[in-house]
């Protein structure tokens, strides 16, 4: 029947934008609330789809942000110069304004407080997202599920949710910054990409059977996914999601 979703079909959704939060010169969060919305889990994502008024459309995944909180959806999105969708994301929307999406997608990167750690989160710049979003589910629930994040930016202006991340830091959540560009005086951290070694002395050994979540650049998650894999930890427990050029 015309108008009716497929069983099994996800539909596209109005959402209207509610909140703007910006995170770096050059990343926006974006909050929509979205009636209807379902509910989602820590690191799943959504489309968004955005129509010109000649008729051209054009289509985007990105990570949800937000822990699940009722209708309403946070994403944060990066701009990229030539990019077709996320310029008018960061740029040009306003309160008010809607946008269509579609979700929440995807059942594999994923974590809920219920599955406890030990946690390894591994982010690579904008990888931070979906990661985000587990740690602030993990806040919300109040677990104290040992967590440890890994996360490599190019300078201290790139890192995303610098101030949120400092405060959540405790209560078994460890927060490790790797400056692979510039760092500010008196660094005392990494200041490297990351490697095997550095993963060995931020995570728990094979041992502890941690569960590792890692995202960022396709190379970047390749690399940490292959090092976690030479220094014995099981495969099956590194979950891994990448991105590459989309056109932004």
């Amino acid at each position: 029947m015309a108008g009716t979703a497929l069983p099994g079909r996800l539909s596209w959704q109005l959402a209207e934008l509610v909140e703007v939060v910006a995170e770096t010169p050059r990343v926006k969060t974006t909050v929509f609330d979205v009636p209807g919305w379902p509910g989602h889990r820590a690191g799943q994502h959504v489309d968004v789809r955005l129509t010109a008024e000649d008729g051209y459309q054009a289509e985007r995944s990105y990570s949800i942000a937000s822990a699940p909180d009722g209708r309403r959806v946070a994403l944060t999105v990066q701009r990229l110069e030539d990019g077709e969708v996320s310029p008018y994301l960061t740029d040009e929307l306003r309160p008010g304004d809607k946008i269509e999406l579609r979700g929440p997608i995807g059942g594999y990167f994923v974590w809920e407080p219920s599955e406890g750690g030990p946690l390894v989160l591994v982010a690579g710049g904008s990888g931070i997202v979906p990661l985000m979003a587990m740690i602030r589910t993990r806040a919300a629930a109040g677990s104290d599920t040992e967590t440890r994040l890994l996360y490599s930016s190019r300078s201290p202006d790139d890192v995303i949710y610098r101030d949120e991340l400092e405060r959540l830091s405790g209560s078994g959540l460890t927060v490790v910054h790797a400056l692979t560009d510039s760092q500010p005086p008196g660094w005392t951290g990494y200041a490297r990409r990351v490697d095997a070694e550095m993963l060995a002395e931020v995570g728990p050994g094979p041992a502890e059977r941690p569960r590792f979540y890692a995202c960022g650049p396709t190379p970047f998650v390749e690399a940490v996914a292959e090092a976690l894999v030479r220094l014995g930890h099981d495969p099956r427990a590194i979950k891994t999601e990448r991105f590459g050029p989309t056109g932004g």
